[in-house]
């Protein structure tokens, strides 16, 4: 699934489920869409590859790659022509980049984050009931977290998206888990909505969340939310790296720091923290 966390140097993120069109869609849109996020999601795939994740037909498939490759969505590469993002996808998707103050005005801070911990440092928002990983600040360690700009986290299992639940009321928290679930992807992964009312107010009390590997095995997170103009929670930031790094006393560490970064974010965009 798109947005795990991994420990390595470099990682080729997984990709989601094809969109499936919808009612009154135009379904070449639809496909271009679909063909352009599965490929967005990795580096390099061929033609054959890409038409089996989206279910359509290898000719389909050409012919609508044909058309991205002309207006510049897509080139074709390498002596086996696999498939990368174009210059222009990424002209259009660094136009919602440029309209957000968080990513203009986190990353600067959240690269000093990185630098004074030494563990990869990321900014989300919340969409569509899942965390999106919008900007990141990459360790220089050898063994290091990493999350492809654009992947998604579940809000349950990770430490912005705790966060950001965190924010809300017991009400909105259920709302959101109804829509989505709970999925389990680790054995530490928090799968009873209980025992995650019960994590958020720790969270609430402390102003930042952990992630304990409940996202992906030997990972660790902390993760603390930035607020809009009207004290409303519009995102977060985190620190992500392994358990070797990432102790329990490193932890008590790293909370108050991302804690205070994402305050001084929420300051410098013209937020305000909500009222205890």
């Amino acid at each position: 699934m798109a947005g795990r966390p991994r420990l390595v140097k470099e990682v080729a993120g997984t990709t989601e489920s094809p969109l499936h069109p919808h009612a009154h869609s135009v379904q070449a849109l639809d496909r271009g869409l679909t063909l352009l996020g599965i490929i967005a999601e990795a580096d390099g795939l061929s033609l054959t590859t890409i038409a089996q994740r989206a279910g359509i037909a290898p000719s389909t498939a050409h012919r609508i790659l044909n058309t991205l490759k002309a207006a510049g969505f897509v080139q074709c590469v390498g002596s086996q022509g696999h498939y990368l993002i174009g210059v222009k996808a990424f002209k259009v998707g660094s136009a919602f980049l440029r309209n957000r103050k968080l990513v203009d005005t986190g990353r600067s801070i959240i690269r000093r984050l990185m630098e004074t911990t030494g563990e990869t440092a990321s900014i989300g928002i919340e969409k569509d009931d899942y965390i999106v990983f919008i900007s990141q600040m990459e360790s220089h360690q050898a063994i290091r977290a990493f999350h492809r700009p654009g992947s998604r986290g579940a809000l349950h299992a990770s430490s912005i998206g705790k966060a950001i639940l965190a924010s809300l009321t017991d009400e909105e928290v259920a709302q959101r888990l109804h829509r989505v679930g709970m999925p389990k992807f680790t054995e530490r992964t928090i799968v009873d909505p209980d025992a995650l009312l019960k994590d958020l107010e720790v969270t609430r009390r402390r102003g930042w969340a952990v992630d304990d590997q409940e996202r992906a095995e030997g990972m660790r997170c902390v993760g603390a939310a930035v607020y809009n103009e009207y004290g409303e929670v519009m995102g977060g930031i985190s620190i992500s790296g392994p358990m070797v790094r990432m102790s329990d006393e490193r932890l008590g560490e790293l909370g108050p720091m991302v804690k205070r970064a994402a305050a001084e974010i929420t300051e410098a965009i013209g937020g305000k923290l909500p009222k205890n």
